[in-house]
């Protein structure tokens, strides 16, 4: 098959659209397909034999200089006008001028494609598609109602407007995906919100698990002693950070131990501010821009890893640090129980946000090296049987084919 995979932002290591992206289209590449990738900035790593087929936008989020403004010179058509005043009255543009954008692309190109695939687009030119005669299917990691609640939970009370503005594109994305012919989901706790919050068909939902790359493996080096890390955007209120950082703070009290955050924060932010509050800075380490081979030794350098999100569409940090044999105290929220199983051999479960019962958690965990070793070892049996990019690939491949077979159906019908 000719596969257009379209993601209107695929940054390399940090969420998951990227990760998807890359390893989806790679192990699609291995089993025969041709795969090319559509997406705006930042663009995705990717492996030999996919082609990138790269969607400029006015890239307004980029680092260092977010929420820049564009020099007159940079616009180039109404979308990039569209773009810059949607983010001026505190809207997120991208989803829906990407798919204008990339509607605009496959309209001259609708001969080189068997089937378009929407990576959480959910743009209003993924309705145009299939008009094109090209059948589409839509990845749904989770919605992104959640992170709406959290945040808006979290804002003081005169920026709550700018929240909910900033939400805006969510009306759209629910419009989309409710017309959506199939969307397919990475866990069951996905499928359950996609259903409850966007009102979609639970007909037309399918559960493919997500995979871990081949490269994540248990350490050869001894872990360093008291490390615990931590894979999140530090400053988003949904990933918890600000839960781990005051049980972290509380441990510190007694134990020698030092904290990794994977993750770039925000000069100034909120997680600075509370790294400064609690008095921790010293055993406080901010990891950002390191290699996959980098990100596996670090994942395999800690005694015990730390995922306290509030919500998870699936949590590919947590399943690429079971890959690691890296013991786990995960929060009991979204789809994270799906990932490590529910027996907790993998991980030790907390409820999110819960200080008191995180900071117990990780002490039991860091005083029992026996049990730290049996968790790693459960994991890493977990990934092997369960998360592979490579039956990823085939179960998104079969769905394709459904896809196909039913559009040509009701085209042929149509016809007549």
């Amino acid at each position: 098959m000719r596969i257009a995979l379209l993601s209107y932002r695929s940054k390399p290591h940090c969420g998951g659209q990227g990760i998807y992206v890359r390893h989806l289209s790679r192990e699609l590449v291995n089993l025969g397909h041709s795969v090319e990738v559509f997406s705006g900035q930042p663009y995705p790593e990717l492996d030999p034999g996919v082609t990138l087929t790269k969607v400029p936008s006015l890239d307004l989020y980029r680092e260092p200089d977010p929420f820049r403004v564009p020099k007159p010179s940079e616009f180039r058509d109404l979308v990039d006008v569209e773009e810059f005043l949607t983010m001026c009255t505190a809207g997120f543009p991208e989803p829906k001028t990407f798919s204008t954008r990339v509607l605009k692309l496959l309209r001259k190109r609708v001969d080189d494609f068997d089937i378009v695939h929407d990576n959480q687009v959910l743009g209003y030119g993924m309705l145009d598609i299939e008009k094109l005669g090209l059948p589409l299917i839509t990845t749904l990691h989770h919605p992104i109602t959640f992170d709406r609640r959290i945040d808006l939970e979290a804002a003081p009370w005169r920026k709550k407007l700018s929240v909910r503005r900033w939400y805006g594109f969510l009306r759209m994305q629910g419009k989309v995906a409710r017309k959506a012919r199939k969307i397919l989901t990475p866990s069951e706790s996905s499928a359950r919100d996609i259903a409850r919050d966007f009102g979609v068909d639970p007909a037309k939902m399918q559960v493919i698990l997500l995979g871990v790359d081949d490269g994540f493996q248990p350490p050869t080096k001894p872990r360093v002693p008291g490390r615990i890390i931590a894979m999140a955007s530090a400053d988003a209120p949904m990933k918890g950070i600000a839960t781990l950082l005051e049980a972290f703070a509380k441990l510190r009290t007694e134990r020698d131990l030092e904290l990794l955050l994977v993750t770039k924060p925000q000069p100034g932010g909120r997680t600075e501010q509370l790294i400064d509050k609690l008095s921790i800075g010293d055993a406080v380490r901010f990891v950002s821009g390191v290699s996959d081979a980098e990100l596996v030794e670090l994942m395999g350098s800690a005694e015990l890893a730390c995922v306290p999100s509030l919500y998870e569409g699936f949590s590919l940090p947590t399943a690429e640090l079971m890959a690691c044999a890296t013991p786990l105290v995960v929060s009991r929220a979204g789809a994270i129980p799906e990932v490590v199983g529910p027996d907790g051999l993998c991980a030790d479960l907390v409820t999110p946000g819960d200080v008191a019962e995180l900071t117990h958690a990780i002490a039991a965990v860091l005083d029992d090296p026996e049990r730290r070793a049996e968790m790693g070892r459960a994991g890493r049996q977990r990934v092997d049987e369960m998360f592979s990019w490579r039956a990823v690939a085939a179960a998104t491949a079969a769905a394709y084919e459904n896809v196909i077979t039913e559009f040509e159906g009701e085209t042929t019908s149509a016809d007549r």
